[in-house]
């Protein structure tokens, strides 16, 4: 007789991969992609054009950082790109984010968990292959 449960087994916990084409690799920065490193156009089928930006935060200073620094990293660039700033846990949630900031690219989590500079950002960018 099992009481309260104790004699079944645990249900296994998957953890779901924060990788650019969601692939096996777990990491929090697109990166180190699970494709082996290829262009973000030729793993997940992308067309190399940036068409959505969004940081997502609490509302906190380093959070506000990192909107500001993408903003600046975009007009360093020249795009014409508004980027959004999320500030609602219902929608930042909605993306799988535990923390923040987090900077959505195409609606693809790119980086979360650290306030990047400017640079940094465009690097990322380059990274993602755009």
């Amino acid at each position: 007789m099992s009481l309260f449960g104790l004699g079944k087994k645990k249900e296994e916990v998957k953890i779901e991969p924060v990788c650019a084409c969601n692939g096996e690799v777990a990491t929090y920065e697109a990166s180190s992609c699970c494709c082996g490193g290829q262009q973000i156009e030729n793993c997940c089928g992308g067309d190399n054009k940036i068409t959505s930006i969004k940081v997502l935060g609490a509302g906190c200073k380093s959070c506000h950082d990192q909107y500001e620094n993408v903003k600046k990293a975009i007009e360093e660039l020249g795009l014409g790109i508004e980027v959004e700033y999320i500030t609602d846990m219902e929608k930042v949630m909605a993306y799988g984010v535990m923390s923040m900031p987090a900077i959505v690219v195409n609606e693809t989590v790119a980086s979360m968990g650290k306030v990047l500079k400017s640079a940094e950002v465009i690097k990322l960018f380059g990274k993602l292959g755009f």
